[in-house]
C-alpha cells in the first residue's frame, strides 16, 4: 500500500487478516487492522468508508486497557473528521493522540508502519491554520517535521513532509514549502514511496503557479494527477485539483476550469472530504469573476454559500478567504460601507499570524475600504 499505491490486492489482505482477528476475539490485533484499513481506504479516496473504520478503531481500542492501542485509534480518527470538515471533534482527537501522557515512551509504528502521533501531529497542523490560528499552525508543522527527522524512519518523515507542505502553502510561506516539497521528493525517491514522489510532483506544480508561471504549473499537475489517479492514490487530489483549477483561470483556460471545479465538488459531495469544500466554491466563484464576461450574481452566490459553509465547519481561514473576495466584489459595486463590515469581524478573529498570505491581504483590503 504504501510503496505502490491503493491496490486491490492490499484490501483483500488487510479485510481477511481482520476477519480472523474479530474470530479469535484478538482486540489488539484488530487495532492494528483496522487503522490500515482506514488509512486503505484515504488513500482511495473513499473518506466516508475510512471515517467508518476509524470510529471503528475508537471503539475497539476504547475497550482496551492498551495506551498505544488508544492512541492509534484517536489518531486515525482525529485525520478522518479533520477531512470530513468536523475540525471541532478532529482537534479533540489529535491533541489526546499528540497528548505526551498518551503512551509514553511506546510507538505505535507497529499497528499503522510509521508513527500515528506524529501523522497527528501534521493533521493538527493543517486543522489549526483552518481555525484560525495560522502562526500556531506553523509551529506545530516545522516542530512535526523535525520530530519525524530525528526519528529516522523515512516513511514518518515523508507523511510529516506531505501534510506540513499543505500548511506552509495555504500560509503563502512558498520558501518554506519548497524546501520541504525538495526534502519529501529526495526521501520518496531514495526509498520507493511512489504514492510521495507523485504528491511532491504535484506540489511543484502548485508553486509554479503562486510564483506566476500558470502554464508551467498546470502541465505539471495534470501530469501528477493523472498518475496519481492511475496508482491510486487520491488522498490529496482535491487539494492538488484545486491548485489546478487556479492554474487554469490564471491561463485564461475558464471552460475547463469550471467543469473541473464542477466535477471536483461532485467527487467531494460523494466521497466526504467536507474539509475542501468552502475552498472549492469561493474559487468557483473567483473562476466565474475572472471570465471575459464575469457572472457577478452568481459569483456573489458561490462566495455566499462558501461562507455559510465555513462557519458551519469552524473554517475560519476559509472564511476569510471568501469574505475577502465578497468584499472585493462588493466594493467594486460601490457598496463599499457592506464590504468593511463583512470583512472587518472576520479579520478580528484572528490573533497571531498576521503577516500571513491571507491575513495581509484582508489588512490591505480594510484600509482602502477606510
Amino acid at each position: 500500500m504504501f510503496t505502490r499505491g491503493g491496490l486491490d490486492a492490499a484490501r483483500v489482505a488487510l479485510e481477511v487478516s481482520l476477519a480472523i482477528a474479530e474470530e479469535r476475539g484478538a482486540v489488539l490485533d484488530q487495532v492494528r487492522l483496522l487503522g490500515p484499513l482506514q488509512m486503505f481506504h484515504l488513500r482511495k479516496g473513499d473518506f466516508n468508508t475510512a471515517l467508518e473504520y476509524a470510529r471503528r478503531c475508537s471503539v475497539v481500542a476504547g475497550a482496551t486497557e492498551d495506551s498505544v492501542a488508544v492512541a492509534v485509534a484517536h489518531s486515525i480518527l482525529g485525520i478522518s473528521l479533520h477531512l470530513n470538515g468536523d475540525l471541532a471533534a478532529a482537534r479533540v482527537e489529535l491533541e489526546a493522540a499528540i497528548d505526551p501522557a498518551t503512551a509514553a515512551g511506546r510507538t505505535t509504528t507497529s499497528y499503522l508502519g510509521f508513527e500515528g502521533r506524529l501523522l497527528a501531529g501534521a493533521v493538527l497542523a493543517r486543522n489549526l491554520w483552518l481555525e484560525g490560528h495560522p502562526a500556531q499552525s506553523i509551529e506545530r508543522a516545522g516542530r512535526t517535521v523535525a520530530d519525524a527527522a530525528a526519528m529516522d524512519h523515512s516513511l514518518t518523515l515523508s507523511i510529516a513532509l506531505v501534510w506540513a507542505v499543505t500548511v506552509f502553502l495555504w500560509a503563502g510561506e512558498l520558501a518554506s514549502a519548497e524546501e520541504h516539497v525538495d526534502r519529501l521528493l529526495s526521501r520518496a525517491e531514495a526509498y520507493s514511496l511512489s504514492p510521495y514522489l507523485l504528491v511532491g510532483r504535484g506540489f511543484k506544480g502548485e508553486l509554479a503557479i503562486l510564483r506566476g508561471d500558470a502554464d508551467g504549473g498546470v502541465l505539471t499537475l495534470e501530469s501528477a494527477l493523472k498518475d496519481l489517479h492511475a496508482a491510486p492514490y487520491e488522498l490529496l487530489s482535491t487539494s492538488l485539483s484545486l491548485a489546478l483549477i487556479r492554474g487554469l483561470g490564471a491561463s485564461g483556460r475558464f471552460a475547463q476550469g469550471m467543469t473541473l471545479v464542477d466535477e471536483t465538488i461532485r467527487l467531494v459531495e460523494a466521497r466526504g472530504d467536507f474539509c475542501y469544500l468552502p475552498e472549492l466554491l469561493r474559487v468557483r466563484g473567483a473562476l466565474l469573476l475572472s471570465m471575459p464576461e464575469p457572472n457577478r450574481r452568481n459569483a456573489e452566490a458561490c462566495f455566499q454559500q462558501s461562507l455559510s459553509l465555513s462557519r458551519r465547519q469552524g473554517a475560519r481561514a476559509w472564511e476569510l478567504r471568501s469574505a475577502i473576495d465578497l468584499a472585493r466584489l462588493w466594493r467594486g459595486e460601490g457598496k463599499s460601507a457592506a464590504a468593511h463590515g463583512l470583512l472587518q469581524p472576520v479579520f478580528d478573529q484572528f490573533v497571531g499570524g498576521r503577516s500571513t498570505a491571507d491575513l495581509s491581504a484582508a489588512a490591505r483590503l480594510l484600509a482602502e475600504l477606510g
